[in-house]
């Protein structure tokens, strides 16, 4: 691994050639991480659950002087069946073949309630859509990942899913969950050309930092695009032995 993954320098056509599912694309990091893939040459598939806003970040990345024209996979992981993870992997497979990326971006963070408060329907959603639908995705897709010579699976992390904090519920668990669930997938593959790490994206400047954060002052935040560096790094070549990690983007 290299001494600084935040400070990670890359060329033009890091990604070239690679084709990378990012979940949550139509917004803040997901987005951003979305623009510059392609900008390096990825074929991106774009998740998410609203289609207005995927064919908005469609357009942009079509606009980017030779970007391959992205993918859009709409799926609501709040509600989606096994039938709906089965198509999605479906499509790919007639589409691409295979898979070298999967970015685990979309997340909710529910309610900051005390333990003693929370509503245990909220809890449960927060659960599912945070770890239950990123371990559904990654079985579904396992296959596929399998196909590549190079595959990174990344996962989502904060903070306070390392060391927990009041107030934080059940999006501190979820984080908590997904460490763990980063780890046995890695440690599973570790013999294999399959590898499975976490970033902790810090605050940054987004749409859930400001429901977490209401009264912040977002100018002093790091924007989305300031810490995609370590996202480029666990996706590219040069990481191919980095496996089993939780690197911080900032």
């Amino acid at each position: 691994m290299i001494d600084d993954p935040k400070t990670y320098r890359y060329s033009d056509d890091l990604l070239q050639g690679r084709v990378i599912l990012i979940t949550g694309a139509s917004d803040g990091i997901g987005k951003a991480l979305a623009l510059e893939a392609a900008r390096l040459g990825a074929q991106v598939i774009l998740h998410g659950r609203n289609t207005r806003k995927l064919e908005r970040v469609y357009d942009q990345i079509i606009a980017i002087e030779g970007a391959k024209r992205p993918s859009i996979a709409v799926l609501d992981l709040a509600s989606a069946n096994a039938e709906g993870y089965t198509s999605l992997a479906t499509s790919i497979v007639d589409e691409f073949g295979r898979l070298d990326g999967l970015v685990h971006n979309a997340g909710i963070l529910g309610e900051r309630f005390t333990i003693e408060q929370y509503d245990a329907v909220l809890w449960q959603r927060v659960m599912h859509v945070n770890v239950t639908a990123a371990f559904a995705l990654t079985q579904v897709l396992l296959p596929l990942l399998q196909q590549s010579d190079d595959a990174s699976v990344i996962f989502t992390s904060s903070g306070v899913g390392r060391t927990g904090r009041a107030f934080w519920g059940a999006y501190a668990v979820s984080k908590f969950a997904t460490e763990g669930l980063s780890q046995v997938l890695a440690d599973e593959h570790k013999h294999s050309a399959l590898r499975v790490n976490c970033i902790n994206p810090g605050a940054t400047r987004t749409s859930m930092r400001l429901a977490a954060y209401p009264g912040e002052d977002r100018d002093k935040l790091k924007t989305p695009e300031q810490i995609l560096p370590v996202y480029l790094y666990l996706l590219g070549p040069d990481s191919k032995d980095v496996t089993g990690q939780s690197l911080d983007a900032q």
